[in-house]
């Protein structure tokens, strides 16, 4: 009887070693398998890096052709233009009360056409503070009489940006301002930022607005790409928008305060 009792019980000890086994084999099984999840995903994200940096050093290099044949063509074309109009005021003083405004317009074209030229240029950017990038940009928006455009910036601390964050968020905001001008409609629009703790930047207008929801219209207004871009820098881009109701959108650091 004793016997009996000793072999279930050592019977019930191997069964339990080999369930134990087996869980232990399992659970290896599944680290296995989750372990080799995250490297395929942490591939994926470094491969979906590399071609969003492709992609954007491709954008940039492409701006930065514009700007240079803005600045060498356009810009030459306007100064020679101007200079046959000064010629034409010197052999005939009769004409110069005509010629005056042609001669501003030109003026004023050559000074538009060059503030363009540096806002699509990156290395220009890269020299500057993009806060006053971006200030100066509004402040030859605000001449445009078609559009009212508030601007307000809080800095409690100085914020230092890197070289790529300097070019991603002012290609997005400028991006931002395309869309309003082309697309919403809109008689005001906002643009807050603020350094500290983190930067964020607020955009608003009272424009037609759109379905935020919507991913064609996502990719018809670019904004895809914008949230491509602020990905790249471990920034995050949140967008609300409904028909009628104008649109606001979000750029902030991913960061938690």
């Amino acid at each position: 009887m004793n016997q009996v009792v000793l072999g279930i019980i050592i019977a019930f000890i191997f069964i339990g070693l080999i369930l134990f086994f087996c869980v232990i084999l399992i659970r290896l099984y599944f680290n296995k398998i989750r372990k080799y999840t995250e490297l395929l995903h942490e591939k994926d994200l470094n491969f979906q890096k590399a071609v969003t940096k492709t992609v954007l050093e491709t954008q940039e290099q492409v701006l930065n052709n514009i700007s240079q044949d803005l600045h060498d063509d356009a810009g030459q074309q306007l100064t020679y233009i101007n200079f046959q109009i000064e010629n034409m005021k010197l052999d005939s003083p009769e004409l110069e009360k005509i010629l005056e405004p042609v001669s501003q317009s030109l003026g004023n074209l050559s000074k538009s056409i060059r503030s363009i030229s540096h806002a699509l240029n990156s290395q220009l950017l890269l020299q500057q503070d993009v806060i006053k990038a971006i200030i100066t940009e509004i402040e030859r928006l605000q001449k445009n009489n078609k559009i009212e455009i508030a601007f307000s910036f809080e800095e409690i601390e100085v914020k230092e940006f890197s070289d790529n964050e300097k070019i991603i968020i002012y290609r997005i905001f400028q991006e931002c301002l395309s869309n309003i001008f082309k697309h919403a409609k809109a008689s005001k629009m906002s643009v807050s930022i603020t350094t500290s703790p983190h930067f964020k930047m607020i955009i608003t207008d009272n424009g037609k607005g759109f379905n935020s929801a919507d991913k064609k219209d996502k990719l018809s207004l670019g904004l895809t790409n914008m949230a491509s871009r602020a990905n790249s820098i471990a920034y995050q881009l949140d967008v609300e928008s409904q028909p009628g109701s104008g649109t606001l959108i979000i750029l902030s650091e991913n960061k938690k305060i």
